[in-house]
């Protein structure tokens, strides 16, 4: 069964970190309406979805993805590089528990799961200002003894490797590449985002469905060109919060 970890929007989501982008005032009621939307769609395309309580003191927790990678053999509970989103740790690890043997990287070690893109046996990680070296070294000892592959990928421009590329299934990518180093990206086709929507490229697939936010049109158009089946979400709200699509869940068979 397709399972997804969500976490209910945070009364302080105001307070959240922001890196690149500028701070405008966020009305709650809607960002939560938003992300109940998101829910509902995760369920309809078949997942079943656990929504664990907000955290009123850690205004980024309902971006789960971060301190977290979740593999079918075990999951990684990970070291964000933001400090003010380490106690997102412990909830989030009693719920994945459940399901997974867990593993940890451990300061001064920092990864961010919005830097990982995992594709089969490959996993892509992103050297960001959110994840370290030291923290893709200890990443890499937890998983290549599973037979994983740890492929270091340079990042500027933008808070996480996956707000850069995504893979959206059929071998293929897509991507801003200016924001990160393609070449490590070899044997994939590529759609790349319009060049006036530069955030478009996080794009969360969902079994033969592309979801994209629903502002991005133009980059929706070069995705359903390439014969991808592609719905659109509102997530503008959040998007105020750095949000993407993919960092809102935690998506894996259970």
């Amino acid at each position: 069964m397709l399972t997804a970890i969500t976490r209910q929007v945070s009364p302080g989501l105001a307070n959240c970190e922001l890196s690149y982008i500028k701070r405008k005032p966020i009305d709650i009621a809607t960002a939560r309406a938003q992300h109940r939307e998101y829910e509902r769609l995760l369920e309809k395309h078949g997942a079943r979805v656990i929504s664990l309580t907000a955290e009123p003191d850690l205004p980024d927790a309902m971006f789960v993805e971060d301190p977290a990678m979740v593999l079918d053999e075990a999951a990684v509970m990970l070291q964000p590089g933001a400090a003010s989103r380490r106690g997102e740790i412990r909830s989030l690890a009693k719920a994945i528990g459940q399901f997974r043997k867990l593993e940890y990287v451990k300061l001064p070690g920092t990864v961010e799961g919005g830097d990982v893109l995992t594709i089969g046996r490959k996993i892509y990680v992103g050297r960001s200002k959110r994840t370290n070296a030291e923290g893709m070294r200890q990443l890499a000892g937890i998983v290549e003894p599973l037979g994983y592959e740890v492929r270091p990928v340079g990042v500027s421009g933008c808070l996480h490797l996956k707000s850069a590329v995504t893979y959206l299934g059929e071998n293929t990518l897509l991507a801003n590449r200016e924001w990160f180093r393609a070449e490590g990206f070899s044997g994939y086709a590529w759609i790349d985002v319009d060049a006036a929507e530069a955030h478009g490229a996080n794009a969360l697939a969902l079994g033969e469905t592309v979801v994209l936010p629903a502002s991005f049109p133009k980059t929706r158009a070069r995705v359903e060109e390439r014969g991808f089946r592609v719905t659109t979400i509102d997530i503008s709200e959040l998007q105020k919060a750095e949000s993407g699509l993919t960092c809102s869940c935690l998506l894996f068979e259970t």
